[in-house]
């Protein structure tokens, strides 16, 4: 197999690795071996040494000025006009299936069928549905219903 394909065949796995692996910088890895595959397919970069310098330094040079930019199209954003965290979960109902034992303790609620750490002021038991307050990262806070 030619040195032309090899890089080609590299790009193409690294930028469909990028769907697999968060973080947007193997697309980055990816451009640069399709980059090198160009430069190696018009004779620009004839021996190992140039390919790999040119995968390096492209490489490099991709991910240090278009990261940012390229970031917001796979991850998107997490904030709305306001600067507030978009939240739909407050003012929602869940069920309380760890009992939350008062301030500063953490329990368990239910959530669209998935599991979530709670909060409240007050000892909340287990089966208990309660109301969502707001949330500070994972953690909802949460009052009687």
């Amino acid at each position: 197999m030619n040195p032309t394909t090899l890089w080609f065949i590299a790009g193409a796995f690294l930028i469909l690795a990028e769907f697999m692996v968060p973080g947007v910088v193997l697309v980055f890895f990816g451009v640069g071996a399709l980059t090198t595959s160009l430069t190696t397919w018009l004779g620009f970069t004839e021996s190992l040494a140039s390919q790999t310098l040119t995968f390096g330094a492209s490489s490099v040079i991709f991910l240090f000025t278009l990261r940012k930019l390229v970031k917001g199209w796979f991850v998107g954003k997490s904030e709305d006009e306001n600067g507030d965290l978009d939240d739909d979960f407050t003012g929602r109902e869940a069920k309380v299936t760890s009992d939350i034992p008062g301030p500063g303790m953490d329990g368990r609620i239910e959530i669209k069928g998935s599991e979530w750490k709670a909060r409240a002021e007050n000892t909340i038991v287990a089966g208990t549905t309660v109301i969502i307050d707001s949330r500070e990262g994972l953690t909802f806070h949460v009052r009687n219903r």
